[in-house]
């Protein structure tokens, strides 16, 4: 276990741990599946609408970045889930109304990470334009067209090999910066900073367990995915609750660390 005089204890855990969220977000999921299970439907009908529209629209390759870069948003529409965990943990029962209108999520710090994660997503698509470019010198307007193209020439072999280093590189240093901050920052106490140094020392500490519980997020949205979204109704949800058990299994008592911080920073002030 780390230790820091500004930053909340971070726990060393093993292999286990991914497992042991998703069974019990699974859990959290049952104890309140009607709101939860609306939620899912909700961000599944979103995915889908968007995916269609620039499916008839011809818009291939945008259809697939923005589909292989959801995981670089979800965390920020996963608010409803985390604090969904976050009234479950607290003996209460979540209503779809607080599962929409996640009041805590409403203030700068939590903007703040949302807009680092949409310049981040803008340059995700950007590098994925550049890679596409450097492979092909046509336009694949459909998607029978650039999956053709991806499957059965080296060129497409290449740009995805390629595409998938990049973009997997951007994917894991966002997940590092995520996974523990956006959950973090519904306590009113943390700050972006320090949610950010958090996630990225939880990361730091226990590179197997995070590296494994990415990629089963990863793994789960492809399938999700693969199913037109429809299991994304399911999925998501159980994430986000699996998610906010991550960061309370992660994180040790912040409400206390941050407190004693700023005690001692008034009483440095004082003296």
């Amino acid at each position: 276990m780390t230790t820091s005089s500004a930053l909340p204890q971070v726990r060393s855990l093993g292999y286990g741990a991914p497992f042991r969220w998703l069974a019990q977000g699974w859990r959290d999921l049952w104890r309140a599946p009607l709101p939860m299970l609306a939620y899912g439907l909700a961000v599944a009908a979103m995915s889908l609408a968007l995916c269609y529209g620039l499916y008839v629209t011809n818009g291939a390759f945008w259809m697939l970045v923005l589909s292989c870069g959801f995981v670089l948003v979800a965390p920020i529409l996963a608010m409803g889930a985390y604090e969904s965990g976050r009234l479950l943990e607290a003996g209460e029962r979540p209503s779809l109304r607080k599962v929409v209108f996640v009041r805590p999520a409403f203030r700068q710090d939590v903007a703040y990470l949302a807009v680092g994660l949409l310049i981040i997503y803008f340059f995700w698509g950007r590098m994925a334009q550049i890679v596409y470019g450097l492979s092909t010198f046509q336009l694949h307007d459909s998607v029978d067209a650039l999956l053709t193209f991806a499957l059965t020439t080296p060129e497409g072999r290449n740009m995805l090999v390629v595409g998938t280093v990049v973009g997997g590189v951007i994917a894991y240093l966002t997940f590092a910066i995520v996974v523990v901050s956006t959950p973090m920052l519904l306590d009113p106490e943390a700050n972006v900073f320090v949610a950010v140094a958090t996630s990225v020392r939880s990361v730091a500490l226990n590179p197997g367990p995070m590296t494994l519980w990415a990629f089963i997020i990863v793994a789960l949205l492809v399938l999700s995915a693969a199913t037109c979204f429809l299991a994304l109704i399911l999925v998501f949800p159980w994430l986000g609750l699996a998610s906010w058990r991550a960061y309370r299994d992660l994180v040790a008592a912040p409400h206390a660390v941050l407190a004693g911080s700023e005690m001692l920073r008034k009483g440095a002030a004082d003296a």
